[in-house]
Parts: C-alpha cells; structure tokens; sequence
C-alpha cells in the first residue's frame, strides 16, 4: 500500500481568472514547462510563492469543486481542464 496521509492529499495550483489563460498554461506544462515556474510566474494566489504548493488538506477545508478535483486525481497527476471556483480557474496537481 502507497505510503501517504488517509483523506488526505496534497496538491499545488495555478489561480488565473480568465479560462483561457488557463488551458494556455495547461498546454505549456503538457509541452514540459515546470509547473512551479509556471505558478510562480502567473498565478494569483499567495501560494504562488511556494510554486503553487497548497500543502495537505483534508475533505472539507477547500471548495467544493477544488476538493473534488484535487480528491479524483492520482499522485503526479495535473487537471486538463481548469477547475472554476469562485476565486477564478485552477489548475491543479496533486503532489501527495
């Protein structure tokens, strides 16, 4: 059994508020820009300091449609559609 946290996982974002600025990105990381640099560069969010790392979370301390979308990957695996909150488009990766 894969070592890690029980309902719990760890992720990093990209917050962008235009759609389309987000599936550009999407498209750059896919082509192999680093995600890091990529959330340091144009996300929004204070995490972008951090290179988009959110740390651990459990079900319940995030939006909704975050938490779902953060939940349903594996370890290492991106979104490839940008995830809408209120706060703009989220790209995710879960990194635990």
């Amino acid at each position: 059994m894969a070592k890690g946290k029980a309902g719990k996982v760890r992720a990093s974002h990209i917050l962008v508020d235009k759609h389309s600025q987000a599936l550009a990105l999407i498209s750059r990381i896919k082509e192999g820009d680093d995600f890091a640099s990529i959330a340091k560069q144009y996300s929004s969010c204070p995490s972008k300091k951090k290179g988009g790392d959110l740390g651990w979370f459990t079900k319940g301390q995030m939006v909704p449609e975050f938490e779902k979308a953060s939940f349903n990957l594996s370890v290492g695996a991106m979104t490839n559609e940008p995830v809408k909150t209120k706060f703009g488009y989220h790209i995710i990766k879960r990194t635990g």
